[in-house]
Formats: structure tokens, C-alpha cells, sequence
């Protein structure tokens, strides 16, 4: 899994692309997005759902001079 940077209105971003199943539901993934949002910063940027199921899912935390935890999977 590979992180990005950008850029929006002056504020720098990492960027995570997940892309999830079609055998993970809605309420588990929200768990799973939640638990990252939580003890790593992240938060929802984008989620898109393909017909067959899948979830393509863009997480986002603002860039800070600190280390931070990396998404745990």
C-alpha cells in the first residue's frame, strides 16, 4: 500500500488508497475505518462503490513534522 501527498488550500495531506472486498460489509468496515481514524489519525476522504461490490476507500491525516502510526491491516 503505497501513501501520497497533496495539497489543498494550503494545508498538506497524506493520502492512503484501500480498496476492501465484496465479502466485508458495511458495519465491519466502518469499524475497521473507525479503528484508523482513532490510534492513527486518519480520516475519510473518499469511498466509492463498484457494482461488483468493492469499496475503493482514500484516507487522508494532515502532514506533521512527528512520526505518526502507519495503517495497520
Amino acid at each position: 500500500m503505497a501513501a501520497g501527498l497533496g495539497s489543498m488550500d494550503g494545508m498538506d495531506y497524506e493520502y492512503a488508497p484501500l480498496r476492501l472486498p465484496p465479502n466485508v460489509d458495511r458495519l465491519t468496515a466502518a469499524a475497521q475505518l473507525a479503528i484508523q481514524a482513532e490510534f492513527s489519525g486518519w480520516e475519510l476522504a473518499r469511498v466509492r462503490l463498484y457494482r461488483d461490490g468493492t469499496r475503493q476507500v482514500v484516507l487522508r491525516r494532515r502532514l506533521v513534522n512527528q512520526p505518526q502510526p502507519g495503517l495497520s491491516y
